[in-house]
C-alpha cells in the first residue's frame, strides 16, 4: 500500500499554532505527543498512548492508529498482532497542537493488551466514597469492567507482556 507523504509545518507563531490552517505539532523533548483514543460512536475512552512523529504520519496517512511505545521503545500498528486495528474516523488536535484526539471503530471491539474493552477497567474511589471505604487511606481499585473480550495469552501466546513495570 502506497501511501502520501505527510509534512508538518514548522511552529512560527502562537496565532499560526492556535489559530492558523497548518498542522504544527508540538513533539515533547522524548519526540512525542499525547494521544487520547475514543470509541467514534459512544465516546468511551479506549486508552491513552503516545506518537512520534512517524506514528502520527501513518496514521495520517494510512487512516489506521499507529502509536509509539515508551516501554519498548518502538513503533506500533494497533492491531497488527491481535486483529484489533483501529481504523480513525477522526482525528482531531488540541488548541496548542500537544496533543492529538482519535474517533476510532475498533475491529473485534477492544482496545486493551489485558483484554478488556477499554484500558480503564477499574476507577479510583475519590471524596466521600474515598473518606468511607479506604479509612487508612489504602486505596483499593473498584473494577468498572470484569469481562474480557479476548483472552490474551490465545493473541498474543507468550509474547512479553508490552507494559513494564
Amino acid at each position: 500500500m502506497s501511501v502520501a507523504p505527510v509534512r508538518f509545518q514548522a511552529r512560527k507563531s502562537i496565532e499560526q499554532v492556535e489559530e492558523g490552517n497548518e498542522l504544527a505539532p508540538r513533539f515533547d523533548e522524548r519526540g512525542l505527543i499525547t494521544a487520547v483514543t475514543t470509541d467514534a460512536d459512544t465516546g468511551e475512552l479506549l486508552m491513552q498512548g503516545y506518537m512520534n512523529a512517524e506514528a502520527l504520519q501513518l496514521t495520517i496517512s494510512t487512516g489506521e492508529a499507529h502509536y509509539y511505545s515508551r516501554s519498548r521503545q518502538v513503533l506500533w500498528h494497533k492491531g497488527a498482532t491481535s486483529g484489533l486495528v483501529q481504523t480513525v474516523r477522526e482525528l482531531l488536535v488540541d488548541d496548542d497542537q500537544d496533543c492529538i484526539w482519535l474517533r476510532v471503530d475498533v475491529a473485534g471491539g477492544a482496545s486493551c493488551h489485558v483484554g478488556y474493552r477499554s484500558c480503564f477497567y477499574r476507577k479510583v474511589p475519590i471524596g466521600g466514597d474515598f473518606a468511607s471505604k479506604q479509612a487508612d487511606g489504602h486505596v483499593d481499585l473498584e473494577w468498572t469492567d470484569t469481562e474480557k473480550v479476548f483472552d490474551p495469552a490465545d493473541v498474543y501466546g507468550d509474547a512479553p507482556n508490552p507494559t513494564v513495570l
